[in-house]
């Protein structure tokens, strides 16, 4: 495919730079910091800017989603993470999977800041965290699922915005949501290409066929058996992606007038199907490809 129909996905420094000053506002609020990432695209849902914004706090990374990536794979990050000196988590936030082991996490990670605490005379203080993390990789699911469906804030504490939401959920522990949004930066166009599958990027703001036929190229790839087994096709190896996509439209019936393939609704499908985990459990990145 030509580079000049290649799509790239933009990153905003202005944004970017209003939240990081939110994040360093807020930060002396917080014992620690929680990274909701999604566990098919750990790298690709991260911000690599973060470990220097949080300036050494204590940092936890929640692999959400994780019943929608390959667990091998995520068992490879959880590793790779640990080996970098960070606890990560696999959890799923709308079922609840994982998120019992949140606690004890919290606070095997924040040790020091109990002992502190306990030495202090202030034995019980809340252990606080921020609640970091880009669109569409569950941080608002991650609160509401933690706080409860009455969503029990914690009354203003004296130098705190009104912007910045405090929630207790329980267990000595209290998480900040802070307004602004985290954005990556799209240094590689694959990344941009990575949040746009998961429906972190409007897909009114692409080429949404384009999309699709990048999805395919990948799937092609690395699970070419999914794709045979979901849409009942063989002997595509050699196919290009849009003949691939061609082939599907045809599987569903997705045909218009003069026997063509509808192609952006084969497109929407295969999207939604991907983003709905109908193709079974996929990674699109792991810790050996970055």
């Amino acid at each position: 495919m030509a580079d000049s129909q290649k799509q790239t996905v933009q990153w905003f420094p202005g944004h970017m730079a209003k939240t990081r000053r939110l994040i360093k506002e807020s930060l002396r609020l917080v014992d620690g910091v929680l990274e909701v990432i999604d566990a098919r695209i750990p790298y690709s849902s991260s911000n690599p800017e973060l470990a220097e914004i949080i300036s050494g706090k204590p940092r936890i990374v929640l692999l959400n989603k994780c019943d929608l990536a390959d667990n091998n794979t995520t068992k490879k990050w959880i590793e790779y993470y640990k080996k970098s000196g960070v606890t990560a988590i696999p959890v799923d936030c709308r079922s609840g999977k994982g998120l019992k082991s949140f606690p004890s996490a919290v606070k095997a990670v924040l040790s020091d800041k109990i002992k502190s605490n306990e030495e202090k005379g202030m034995s019980g203080s809340p252990l606080r965290l921020m609640v970091v993390g880009i669109p569409n990789t569950g941080k608002s699911s991650f609160i509401n699922r933690m706080a409860g469906a009455a969503k029990a804030k914690v009354a203003d504490k004296a130098g705190v915005t009104r912007r910045n939401q405090w929630f207790a959920i329980g267990s000595g522990i209290e998480l900040l949501d802070t307004p602004g949004v985290l954005w990556p930066k799209f240094d590689d166009p694959k990344v941009g290409d990575r949040l746009a599958f998961i429906g972190s990027v409007k897909d009114e703001i692409l080429d949404i066929e384009l999309l699709a036929v990048r999805l395919l190229e990948v799937m092609t790839e690395y699970y070419p058996e999914r794709l045979s087994e979901r849409y009942k096709i063989s002997d595509f190896e050699n196919l290009q992606a849009y003949e691939v996509l061609e082939l599907i439209g045809r599987k569903r019936g997705n045909i218009i007038r003069g026997g063509e393939v509808d192609a952006e609704r084969t497109s929407v499908m295969l999207l939604d199907e991907y983003r709905a985990g109908r193709l079974g459990k996929i990674s699109l990145e792991s810790p050996e490809g970055i």
